[in-house]
């Protein structure tokens, strides 16, 4: 039998009526895995990168790309108060710059007004915004245009400026944008801006940070109190790139965090920043989040080259991007992410724990690795077979003896139900269709 879980994400209530008094604001888990909601349910993050959102689209295009992005089922969208692309010295679509003299002690109340607007509509679509108070090439400009106009000081007072105007919306604030501190000013500067924040905000919205590719916040800041969750970059360069270790490796510190990828490989984006590698496509977009979520992640963050940048074709293109964003707001890998969420969000999916060590007889080449995960009471447990390949299971721990096995379809969120039988110790399976790249399921099993 198969069936869709397409329906479970397409125009639910909570995207209809915005956001009520216990879902409005977030908090960490008692268990520190994950994020949930005032009242108690768990929030997936389900991302993804508009980092040019205020500065390149006018109040049509913002309601354009949000809708879509709200109809799909994202939950964050991530985008820079003070943008990458000469942010500081090019105007908006409103013909406003966010600064007077680049100062971050005197906002534009014009500009602002427009980030209002964006940040209102995504909430009254029940989306939270990610916001990036500035892209890092303000403090650290180790490439990119700049300048740098941040200190400790100002970093403060802007923090603070920002925390008082956006309070009392939904928003989880994202420092950092894509650098590395590489200095102790730098560092001055991160916590400063966050201590900004959180003498606004108090402890109603959450805060993380979000390094360069190939880095994670953790790497400065896990014990920092103001940091409330891991984010990593696994970027944009390696083909294969198996993020799944980074996010078990946060997983596994103390004090324990929730972590995600918050900017994987961006569908339609040149491999390596060379197109004559190829270009990253929806395969690779969607096994990067089922990796990561079954490694321990609490939600992922979906990216289109052509999306961040807000790409049209009257612009200069960034790393070969050749697709009108308008166009890629339905390219294949967005509505996958979408049933990723659906996916996880049918199961107590915040019950997983990683247990790499169940899988035997799969394949190791880079690329096809499997992962999976156990429900902390044994009733469910998942795991994501990249390829399609045959692989074997110790299902030791799931204590029933009649188990249910179905197949999950990333591509088109459908399960295959194969039913009922009695538990092995050690069990093969076989994934349907042959084993290709992109023929990619994952077997969920559940136990009493």
């Amino acid at each position: 039998m198969i069936k869709s879980l397409f329906f479970l994400f397409f125009f639910t209530s909570l995207l209809i009526d915005g956001f009520s008094q216990s879902t409005a604001s977030l908090k960490i888990s008692a268990d520190s895995r994950h994020i949930t909601h005032e009242n108690g349910k768990p929030f997936f993050w389900l991302g993804d990168t508009a980092w040019e959102l205020f500065h390149r689209t006018d109040k049509k295009e913002a309601d354009l790309y949000l809708e879509n992005r709200a109809a799909k089922g994202f939950t964050v969208i991530q985008a820079v108060v003070l943008a990458e692309l000469e942010g500081l010295t090019v105007a908006n679509t409103m013909g406003e710059k966010p600064l007077h003299d680049n100062d971050p002690e005197q906002p534009n109340e014009a500009y602002f007004k427009h980030v209002d607007y964006i940040i209102n509509k995504a909430n009254k679509l029940g989306m939270f915004v990610g916001l990036l108070p500035t892209w890092g090439d303000k403090f650290n400009q180790a490439w990119g245009v700049g300048p740098e106009i941040f200190t400790p000081e100002n970093a403060y007072a802007y923090g603070r400026y920002l925390g008082k105007r956006y309070k009392g919306k939904a928003v989880i604030w994202i420092l950092g944008g894509d650098r590395n501190p590489a200095d102790e000013d730098d560092l001055a500067i991160i916590r400063k801006m966050a201590a900004g924040i959180r003498e606004a905000v108090g402890s109603r919205q959450l805060i993380t940070m979000h390094p360069q590719g190939g880095s994670n916040s953790a790497e400065w800041f896990h014990e920092d109190d103001w940091l409330d969750f891991n984010m990593f970059q696994s970027g944009h360069g390696k083909l294969n790139n198996p993020n799944y270790q980074v996010t078990e490796k946060l997983y596994h510190m103390t004090p324990t965090k929730p972590v995600l990828d918050g900017e994987p490989l961006y569908e339609d984006h040149p491999i390596n920043w060379n197109p004559e590698e190829g270009w990253f496509d929806e395969f690779e977009s969607r096994r990067a989040g089922y990796w990561s979520m079954l490694a321990g992640a609490c939600g992922h963050t979906y990216g289109n080259h052509n999306i961040w940048q807000l790409w049209l074709p009257e612009r200069t293109p960034i790393s070969a991007a050749r697709t009108p964003w308008t166009q890629s707001l339905n390219y294949p890998g967005a509505f996958q992410a979408g049933f990723m969420k659906a996916f996880f969000e049918s199961f107590e999916w915040q019950k997983l724990m990683p247990r790499q060590g169940i899988i035997e007889n799969a394949p190791k080449d880079p690329g096809k690795e499997m992962v999976a995960a156990l429900a902390s009471d044994g009733s469910l447990l998942l795991a994501y077979s990249p390829y399609g390949a045959n692989f074997q299971l110790n299902l030791r721990e799931i204590k029933a003896q009649q188990i249910t096995i179905s197949w999950f379809n990333p591509r088109n969120g459908e399960f295959i139900d194969v039913g009922t039988i009695e538990k092995t110790n050690i069990m093969d399976f076989d994934p349907p269709s042959d084993e290709k790249r992109g023929n990619d399921w994952v077997l969920v099993v559940k136990g009493g």
